[in-house]
């Protein structure tokens, strides 16, 4: 390798991590208060990517732990203000749901800061950039989720986890070892 090249590499910038984060918005409210915010020219971070769906009660907390394996970083869920759900009671069963997710990622090790769930109606555009711009900077302060490279650590550790389990029972049956080496 030439001297040249290894200075062209090392005077390339590296690539500043960025928090990824997906969006579970409400058709009716939430993301209808994201379209005003963008038609009224707020700007807010671009880390996010949104999910558009008839309701808030429509996100599965299989969605959420879904995105996160896949490699968001965290992930917030918009719906209607408690009574005003475009089908009577769906943010009530995203209330129940959510509830029950942060438990589970509790359970898993993962930061409860990393999932947001925001009553934003469609008039309150100002609001969507307001908590769009806190949560990214929010998991910008915790860092990097990165379940995938976690879940290779996992694998990796199971993997040795099952060769130690292999050897001390090749070790405790050395007889059935020849027997079956013969």
């Amino acid at each position: 390798m030439s001297t040249c090249y290894m200075n062209n590499a090392a005077s390339k910038p590296a690539t500043a991590w960025q928090p990824r984060i997906v969006a579970f918005f409400c058709n009716w409210c939430t993301y209808t208060a994201a379209d005003l915010a963008g038609v009224s020219r707020l700007k807010y971070a671009s880390n996010v990517r949104v999910i558009r769906l008839m309701c808030s009660g429509r996100v599965d907390p299989q969605f959420v732990l879904d995105a996160l394996a896949r490699g968001a970083d965290g992930v917030l869920i918009g719906g209607c203000h408690l009574g005003d759900c475009h089908y009577v009671e769906g943010n009530y069963k995203t209330m129940r749901r959510f509830q029950m997710l942060k438990r589970l990622l509790a359970d898993l090790g993962i930061e409860n800061q990393r999932v947001r769930l925001e009553w934003i109606s469609a008039s309150e555009g100002e609001r969507v950039k307001t908590v769009v711009n806190e949560m990214v900077e929010q998991i910008r302060a915790l860092g990097p989720l990165d379940l995938p490279g976690r879940f290779a650590d996992w694998d990796r550790e199971v993997t040795a986890l099952e060769a130690e389990v292999h050897a001390r029972e090749q070790l405790s049956r050395p007889e059935e070892a020849e027997v079956a080496h013969a």
